[in-house]
């Protein structure tokens, strides 16, 4: 496994790319208000991107299980969906619904990625514990991540933290390594497992990493929709996702994507 390491120079044109996404998030996050659609949160980031002189990273991705590159800006998942929901106009947000919103830049040729779900208008006690979990989930990884550390021992932190809570960890999707692509090595699963012992690593000053745990109200199992993109809960239960990307630094880790 070849994971590369960041100079301080790389890491700081990273925050220049996080910078980016987090005025984005904001913003949305300011907009997610019931009777607005997906697809205008989508039309607002890509303005805002081509404003700041940024290329979307989700936009024309392509998947093996799906016969159209991704069209948005953004992921945007509502309740039941987990991730790589796709915006639309006729996706019109209710009281009560939560939404996680995913996204990601290229800034200078470097990137920025980062997630967060949010509660749109009032909503259940159960939904709101849910969000709170996870994102304290993210919150322990920052705690807890620092050079010299196995990731195994973060990973089972966050486990624990949001079992103790009551809902479970997806083991679809983990998070990954960052830099000039948006998907590079290392592997970053939220949970620990065999595979995660066999391949497990030390966290090392200059790796950068996409953190981001997905959490389900029920059990952890996910299914894909026909479209080949969104991926729903199995039981049709809520869930959530948050993430920032991380950068190793001596005594600790610089989150590159923090909103104000």
């Amino acid at each position: 496994m070849a994971v590369t390491l960041r100079s301080r120079r790389e890491i700081e044109l990273m925050r220049r790319a996080g910078a980016v996404v987090a005025g984005v998030l904001s913003k949305l996050q300011e907009m997610a208000e019931p009777g607005v659609t997906t697809g205008q949160l989508d039309r607002v980031a890509l303005e805002m991107v081509a404003e700041a002189g940024a290329d979307a990273l989700f936009k024309g991705v392509r998947s093996p299980q799906a016969r159209r590159p991704f069209p948005g800006a953004i992921c945007a998942s509502v309740n039941e969906e987990v991730v790589h929901g796709i915006p639309s106009e006729t996706t019109v947000l209710q009281a009560g619904d939560v939404l996680s919103i995913d996204f990601g830049v290229r800034l200078g040729g470097y990137c920025g990625d980062s997630a967060m779900t949010v509660a749109v208008g009032d909503i259940s006690p159960e939904k709101r514990r849910l969000l709170d979990a996870t994102k304290g989930m993210l919150d322990v990884a920052i705690a807890e991540a620092r050079p010299g550390v196995r990731w195994s021992q973060v990973a089972r932190k966050m486990q624990q933290y949001v079992e103790d809570a009551g809902f479970s960890v997806v083991r679809d999707f983990v998070g990954h390594g960052i830099g000039t692509k948006m998907h590079e090595e290392p592997k970053v699963p939220n949970f620990v497992s065999a595979e995660l012992l066999a391949d497990d690593i030390f966290l090392a000053e200059g790796m950068v990493l996409a953190v981001e745990p997905m959490v389900n109200a029920g059990s952890h199992h996910v299914r894909l929709l026909a479209n080949g993109w969104t991926v729903v809960t199995k039981d049709g239960r809520c869930s959530a996702h948050f993430e920032h990307t991380i950068a190793m630094v001596r005594g600790g880790c610089e989150v590159l994507t923090a909103r104000e």
